[in-house]
C-alpha cells in the first residue's frame, strides 16, 4: 500500500515537473516589460521610474 502512495506521489511530481517546464505564448512579451536596470514592471509606455532621474 505504501508502494502506491509513494508511485502515485512520484508520478505526480513528474508531471507537475513537466507542467512546470512549458513555455507560455506571453512569456516573452511579459520579459520585455520589466526594467533591465531594476526589474520592475513597466505599466503604460513612459520610462521607468528609477530612470526619470527622481529625488
Amino acid at each position: 500500500m505504501i508502494v502506491k502512495i509513494v508511485s502515485f506521489f512520484l508520478i505526480g511530481m513528474a508531471v507537475l515537473a513537466m507542467f512546470g517546464k512549458l513555455r507560455y505564448p506571453g512569456q516573452k512579451r511579459l520579459q520585455s516589460a520589466k526594467c533591465p536596470s531594476c526589474g520592475r514592471y513597466r505599466i503604460g509606455k513612459g520610462p521607468c521610474p528609477c530612470q526619470k532621474g527622481k529625488g
